[in-house]
């Protein structure tokens, strides 16, 4: 099976859609599955998104594209 990639927007809305699903009685797994993902899946990307905003998701992921390109600036000028 390919792997989907998801945008953190779509990342943070899955997050909340299983939060919902648990809300109403659901537990984890019953969720993550409802939700189309693995419970796996779940739990990485409540590590690192859980308590984003979708805004907050968007700047994130465009600081860690920036970093390396900041990184191989200062090594190049020894700083």
């Amino acid at each position: 099976m390919a792997k989907k990639k998801f945008k953190p927007e779509e990342i943070i809305l899955k997050l909340r859609e299983i939060e919902i699903g648990q809300g109403k009685g659901q537990d984890t797994a019953t969720a993550c599955r409802n939700a189309g993902i693995t419970d796996v899946t779940y739990y990485r990307w409540r590590k690192e998104y859980g308590g984003m905003k979708i805004d907050q998701a968007k700047r994130y992921k465009e600081l860690e594209r920036e970093n390396p390109k900041t990184a191989r600036l200062f090594a190049i000028n020894g700083t």
